[in-house]
């Protein structure tokens, strides 16, 4: 029920508000690329605007991708000096979206090897025809782009490759890219195994007796399991916050933007995680019972939070697969990776509060063991 649809092989059409300075030639080849996608059975239409009014059409939604080449494409082209073109990806983006972002990387991975080629080219005396022959055969029927040598003593040849790349980042509320996804899901899911671990210690010693005894002291009852929830929270925030460091630090192109709001989103996400052992707690007999149900519990919710592939939210039980930690973690740090603070967290954090104090009531009114912690 829950992918339903997926199988259908038609893409949804996808609007692209793409910016490309004047006249340069290089640039150009991008819209000019995702134009041409309609031979392709891609509905792609082409929004040219200006590059200060691309992220507003992605935020607004009349585009669902903002494609940014920046002036001097060409010429980085050329003297490997650096140009990024900026992808932007919205919250509708969908499939099609991906589609449309792996023909941006893929043309511009495609220009900079050819001008890589034309620099060796150049610095090996060839010019004009010979280099353009050369690109074609090492790129498969390329032609040298825009800028490329012409004859020997207008040569670009000092050795340096080409210099452009690619950025790709969602805008607030929009989507993670594929390797900041995996990240984000990755953490949510170990983030259930990080608070287990400090949660059922409660019933090993509840089995060795040494729950019994801290129950002899003049301790009021409920900071016995308080205090173990605190701890968790502390252990699964520090354990998620090095995962999404690690990703950003080590992987390419992964950056969830605000530490701050990236912080308060961790920390309400592992709040309700360990609302989850909460319920685990008292429906469990044994620490075996509850390391099974933990591990249950983890993987499920991992799965249709998105932590291997992506869940469709569509419809009325897309929409609630969707309200887990898991999920909400992803949409929270789409927020933050877009530019987003922890105002525009407004409805993550109260997905992420429902679901808290919905655990919490259970945890409460569910019949469990006889003795109560």
């Amino acid at each position: 029920m829950a992918f339903a649809g997926v199988d259908d092989p038609q893409l949804d059409p996808v609007t692209a508000a793409v910016s490309v300075p004047d006249g340069d030639e290089a640039a150009t080849a991008v819209p000019r690329t995702l134009a041409s996608l309609s031979e392709a059975g891609i509905d792609v239409t082409v929004l040219e605007v200006p590059a200060d009014e691309v992220t507003a059409a992605v935020t607004s939604g009349e585009a669902q991708v903002g494609i940014t080449v920046p002036e001097g494409y060409a010429a980085a082209l050329d003297d490997g000096t650096g140009a990024s073109v900026d992808v932007e990806v919205g919250e509708d983006a969908g499939l099609a979206g991906q589609v449309v972002v792996g023909v941006v990387s893929s043309t511009v991975e495609a220009m900079e090897r050819d001008a890589t080629t034309i620099a060796a080219g150049a610095e090996l005396g060839l010019y004009g025809q010979q280099l353009e022959t050369l690109v074609a055969a090492l790129s498969g029927g390329g032609t040298a782009p825009a800028g490329s040598a012409t004859d020997p003593e207008g040569t670009t040849a000092d050795g340096a490759a080409g210099g452009a790349a690619w950025t790709v980042r969602g805008v607030a509320g929009g989507q993670l890219s594929l390797s900041a996804g995996i990240v984000a899901g990755q953490a949510g899911m170990f983030l259930f195994f990080t608070v287990g671990f400090a949660v059922l210690t409660m019933l090993t010693e509840r089995e060795w007796g040494t729950l019994a005894r801290v129950r002899s002291t003049p301790i009021r009852p409920w900071l016995v399991p308080l205090a173990k929830a605190v701890v968790a929270v502390l252990l699964g925030t520090a354990s998620t916050t090095v995962l999404l460091v690690a990703g950003s630090l080590f992987l390419e192109g992964v950056s969830f933007g605000s530490w701050p709001a990236v912080m308060v989103v961790v920390v309400a996400v592992v709040t309700a995680a360990t609302s989850v052992m909460a319920l685990i707690l008292k429906l469990a007999g044994t620490a075996e019972q509850a390391s099974l149900m933990l591990s249950v519990v983890a993987i499920s919710l991992g799965v249709v939070g998105g932590t291997f592939f992506r869940v469709p939210d569509e419809g009325l039980l897309g929409q609630v697969l969707a309200l887990n930690p898991v999920a909400a973690l992803g949409r929270g740090l789409s927020v933050t990776a877009g530019g987003g603070g922890v105002a525009d967290l407004g409805p993550v954090l109260l997905t992420l509060l429902g679901f808290t104090v919905v655990l919490l009531l259970l945890a409460r009114v569910v019949p469990g063991r006889k003795d109560p912690l």
